[in-house]
């Protein structure tokens, strides 16, 4: 299925989906109900997606016939076929793109691919572009006299790295930032992880803290991982789909598929959301909730669910913990006048939610931002996940918590990529976590402790989200020696962040900016343009060096799902630009730790020197990350993956038989990408776990239970699971904490282990035993799960509401609301820094007669994240050329405002600006927002308060279509527990152009 823009969209006058392809999807759906997309498009050779028609089995073969034909006659002419993975957001589309002489002349959706069955959205239909787009970084610069300036690699190199050991020197290694990428593969953003902790600092982060940090936090202190539990395919299982804060149909298009081929078997699906969008388009049940009210609505449900007995009581006496203490909180206080009150939604709503899902189980839930992105974001996520637990719905095929990622890698940088708080894998920054890395790296111990700061190594570091205060906030409030002098951007657009106006502030008093990216982003003409001249830094240098996108570099990406797919090199790097991990070998070459960071990995000829190979790097990850189990995806598996599409099941994600012919590797049994965890050593071929929690599998099909991750009793009650309960085929029929070496001999399975293994083992546990040997006998040789068996928590003690409690937002329009609900007490050193809450608020309580509208934002389907690349697509902002605000009807009739107006929106930071007159954006007048909300996309950059910034981006490199950034405009706000920012519930006002 097509998805296209419906006409009348801002920006596209008379737009109108292709009649053609409606008017076949109607007639596929008629002939063929029952079949799947791929096979429908592999019996036929039809490929209906993005203006492409043609299989790919033709593509192939054409290219055959092309280069016999150029060979016959002597031509030089060489057609290569490579198989990449779209770069936008995280379902996971597989491309093959045709090469010709060097240059990428086409692409196709690969309709083999289990993941997008041949699909495509309109991104993934124009990523060619992003590999030789006209509009990007083509050269170092360097920004002299409010211009930039091409220099040579050497220069910049060598300015960059002097400039960085000055500041440590006069400052501490804790002085600079690093801001990671979701745009990072997987080796990327591991190596960035080593390569920020061999200079000696944790303060490095990346996009997650402010897409998914919430989810990651809530879910994994719930029942174990902090990932979606199921799959995009899985979900063609489900009878009912909750969607609550999650626009798939724009955000993650192609994943619409799969719930669409539910819905054709019946599934009902319900959407929950301040907004009417495409995807409420598609709903059965479409809920409006007032912003922020998430926890009231599911409660309210859930009050349903109990008064009528309609949870699941034999699962949650097995696998749960503190349901009952839920149980008595939601019946209390969350009566259906107090839902009505807080959220909107009636009592009789309510129960039609309730009765859906309770009676159509499997049932599943989807969430996105629109739920992570609060101030208790994580107490929302928690939510939703107890609505599964009391339902039953998790650990089973067709239920779980699909939680849908951002950018095309967020879940494998998250997983082992540069994170404040943790080491690759979740690890953690005890002691014996850096010893357990220093001994994969083969680095002392000792060394990498003299890097930091004293004290400091095992203390997270600032977040991404909060940067700005550590460089703006008063010294003695900073739990660190200094405050921020030094800011990396390495694939991070500022634009998605919060707080624009003082992140501009923060810009122009730093020492040292530098911007490593494909697209210089908004950070460059921020950078550039006056500011206020008290937060002039004289002494500022700021530098862009082009980075290549992952088209012109290999490596491996972590889909949603968690499946794992290789990319190949598409083209080589364009112009001067650099692969990331080339320019993190030469950076640390010039900071002296080049050879120790590099000295695990062989090294390969790049283009503009040698760099580490991927491959190399994610060995080390396989010798290291058990604890989510990035072990058995080794490279050769992944490629095997990738050029066996067509054996994989689009249902369970399993092959059915299948040799890989290069290297004779059997498939069959293996699920697609091997979605982690996939335990032990690659030759122990944990076939990967496509739903997690699942006890009806083998463990060594993939099947699981909950993590024993937080002890085996509390307050004298088990947190292990009950009799009875455990994985298939288990020899342990019972809940069981994780496995040690001594667990192993008190089990009498000592013994089991080679004698090499018993070495490695003695006085490990299975998340640091380097030869994997307890993972081995615990799973293949007993059938048991490494991290336990235990229950999952409904109650969790270590975080600020155990039973997740709704505040009202910092800034609400309902100040009654805001006495009932309070938000928490402010903290003094959270993250390093100090962050408000309550002082926030009661400042604020009575700010909606000044600011009286719910403003809200999300995504659109033809940009992504901070937009400078897909706006620098010419195929793309076609599509979309104008920053716009929603606004119902009556609220534009108040304010004199007609459809196509400009209008100013301001919010309560402008009031301390009066020289900025706020954002200067189109109006559409739409009843997709109710009368108290307003709604505008987040991608959008280059516009300032109405001023063109285009002077101030590197000449050519800025992007074709420019707007305001609704993240100037954003207010304060941050999650008690992650540090996640508010976007969803900030208060404007809106006024018409004069």
């Amino acid at each position: 299925m097509l998805l296209t823009r419906k006409a009348g969209s801002p920006g596209t006058p008379g737009a109108q989906a292709s009649s053609l392809v409606a008017n076949l999807s109607r007639g596929l759906a008629r002939a063929v109900p029952t079949m799947d997309r791929r096979s429908f498009l592999r019996r036929s050779g039809l490929g209906v997606g993005a203006g492409i028609a043609a299989s790919q089995l033709t593509l192939v073969k054409k290219v055959d016939a092309a280069e016999t034909a150029a060979a016959a006659t002597g031509g030089g002419k060489k057609i290569e076929v490579k198989r990449t993975v779209c770069g936008h957001c995280s379902v996971g589309c597989a491309i093959d793109a045709v090469v010709e002489n060097g240059v990428w002349v086409r692409q196709e959706p690969v309709f083999d691919s289990p993941i997008n069955l041949g699909a495509h959205c309109a991104k993934g239909a124009a990523v060619r572009e992003n590999g030789h787009g006209e509009f990007r970084l083509k050269y170092p610069m360097k920004l002299v006299n409010g211009k930039y300036q091409r220099i040579s690699w050497d220069v910049a190199l060598d300015e960059i790295s002097q400039k960085m050991l000055a500041l440590r020197k006069e400052s501490g290694p804790d002085a600079l930032f690093f801001v990671g990428s979701s745009k990072h593969n997987n080796e990327q953003a591991y190596l960035m992880r080593k390569w920020v902790s061999y200079w000696g600092t944790n303060n490095t982060d990346h996009q997650a803290r402010i897409c998914h940090s919430t989810t990651v936090a809530g879910v994994a202190n719930t029942w174990g991982y902090g990932a979606m539990t199921n799959s995009y395919n899985d979900m063609q299982n489900a009878r009912a789909a909750l969607y609550i804060g999650s626009n798939a149909a724009e955000a993650h298009p192609v994943s619409m598929l799969h719930v669409l081929h539910a819905k054709e078997n019946g599934c009902k699906m319900i959407v929950v959301d301040p907004r009417f969008t495409r995807t409420a388009a598609k709903a059965d049940q479409y809920v409006r909730i007032r912003s922020g009210s998430d926890i009231p609505f599911l409660f309210g449900v859930l009050h349903h669910i109990f008064k009528n007995g309609w949870e699941d009581k034999k699962y949650l006496e097995d696998r749960v913990y503190g349901m009952e203490k839920v149980r008595e909180d939601v019946l209390a206080k969350w009566t259906p006048d107090k839902v009505l009150e807080a959220c909107g939604v009636d009592e009789a709503t309510c129960l039609q939610v309730a009765r859906t899902m309770a009676e159509n189980r499997p049932s599943t839930i989807v969430w996105c931002m629109g739920q992570t992105q609060h101030t208790i974001g994580n107490a929302m996520v928690r939510a939703s996940c107890i609505l599964q637990l009391a339902l039953g719905n998790v650990g089973k095929s067709g239920g779980g918590t699909n939680i849908f990622r951002g950018h095309d890698n967020v879940q494998g940088a998250t997983d082992v990529g540069p994170n404040p708080d943790s080491l690759p894998g979740y690890y953690g920054l005890a002691e014996g976590s850096w010893k357990h890395f220093a001994k994969v790296w083969g680095t002392d111990f000792e060394w990498i402790k003299k890097q930091y700061a004293p004290g400091m190594m095992t203390k997270p570091g600032m977040t991404v989200s909060r940067w700005v205060d550590g460089v703006l906030e008063k010294n003695e409030l900073i739990d660190q020696d200094s405050n921020l002098r030094g800011l990396f951007f390495w694939g991070h657009a500022p634009n998605s962040q919060t707080r624009g106006l003082e992140m501009k502030r923060a810009m122009d008093k730093l020492d040292l900016l530098v911007v490593v990216d494909p697209f210089p982003s908004a950070t460059a003409a921020m950078a550039a343009m006056p500011g206020k001249p008290e937060d002039q830094n004289a002494n500022r240098a700021v530098y862009l060096l082009p980075a290549t996108t992952q088209f012109e570099t290999s490596g491996s990406c972590t889909a949603s799902n968690r499946s794992i797919q290789w990319r190949e090199k598409v083209i080589e790097p364009l112009w001067e630009s650099r692969t990331d991990h080339m320019i993190m070998y030469q950076l640390a070459d010039k900071l002296g730790f080049g050879a120790e960071l590099v000295k695990n990995y062989k090294m390969v000829d790049g283009k503009g020197g040698k760099e580490p190979e991927t491959e190399s790097i994610l060995r080390e990850i396989n010798r290291s990350v058990w604890t989510i189990g990035y072990t058995g995806q080794s490279p050769e598996r992944l490629k095997a993956h990738m050029r066996n599409m067509h054996v994989f099941d689009v249902r369970t994600l399993k092959a059915k038989g299948g040799i890989d012919k290069e290297t004779g590797y059997s498939l069959d049994g293996d699920y697609f990408g091997l979605p982690w965890p996939s335990y032990g050593t690659p030759e122990m071929k944990h076939p990967g776990s496509p739903n997690l929690y699942d006890t009806s599998k083998h463990v060594m099909d993939g099947g699981g239970n909950f993590r024993a991750n937080f002890g085996v009793e509390r307050d004298g009650v088990s947190l292990l699971a009950g009799d009875g309960s455990h994985s298939l085929g288990a020899d342990l029929t019972t809940g069981y904490p994780e496995f040690d070496h001594l667990l192993l001999k008190k089990l009498g399975w000592w013994d089991d282990l080679t004698d090499a293994e018993k070495t490695a083992a003695e006085g490990k546990n299975w998340k640091t035993d380097p030869s994997g040997g307890i993972i081995r006998v615990a799973m293949k040789v007993h059938g048991c799960h490494p991290f336990g068996n235990a229950k999952a928590r409904a109650v969790v003690w270590n975080f600020p509401d155990p039973i997740p409690q709704h505040r009202e937002p910092l800034y609400s329009t309902r100040p009654e609301l805001v006495d009932k609900y309070p938000t928490h007490d402010d903290k003094k050193a959270f993250w390093r820094l100090p962050t408000l809450y309550k002082s926030v608020q009661q400042k604020n309580r009575d700010i909606g007669k000044t600011f009286p509208l719910i403003m809200t934002s999300g995504r659109l389907v033809e940009f992504e994240g901070g937009g400078e690349e897909t706006r620098s697509n010419p195929w793309l902002a076609e599509l979309q050329q104008d920053m716009f605000v929603e606004i119902n009807p009556k609220a534009a009739n108040d304010r004199g405002i007609r459809n196509g107006d400009y209008v100013w929106v301001k919010t309560p930071p402008m009031a301390a600006m009066p020289e900025f007159k706020g954002l200067r954006v189109k109006a559409l007048v739409t009843e997709r927002v109710d009368s108290e909300t307003v709604f505008l996309p987040f991608h959008f950059s280059g516009r300032w308060g109405g001023v063109d910034l285009a002077p101030y981006y590197p000449e050519g490199a800025y992007p074709v279509v420019r707007g305001e950034s609704v993240n100037v405009a954003t207010t304060y706000g941050y999650d008690s527990v992650t540090m996640m920012q508010e976007t969803k519930t900030t208060l404007c006002q809106i006024e018409k152009v004069a």
